[in-house]
């Protein structure tokens, strides 16, 4: 199991990404959360198997590539975590 933390920023809150991020993961065996920050960045932390991980990851920064001026991704240890969810 891998854990990201990744940090977007850009034109990247009030443009659904936090809900986009959410549907994406649906039905994926990922667990995981995203959120605005105060300083206009979105955060998302990811938890899954490498592979699963990766291509979600991939969809997201497909999805909404429009939104998304620059990423950081950092490597982070798995939490126990259940779901995806969003968090204010």
């Amino acid at each position: 199991m891998v854990a990201k933390l990744v940090h977007y920023s850009g034109r990247v809150q009030g443009v659904g990404f936090r809900y986009t991020s959410c549907s994406l993961a649906e039905g994926l065996p990922l667990a995981g959360h995203v959120r605005n920050l105060p300083d206009g960045r979105v955060e998302l932390f990811v938890q899954g198997d490498e592979a699963v991980v990766a291509g979600f990851l991939a969809v997201v920064q497909r999805r909404l590539a429009s939104a998304i001026a620059e990423h950081v991704i950092e490597e982070r240890e798995p939490e126990e975590l259940t779901g995806f969810t969003i968090r204010y």
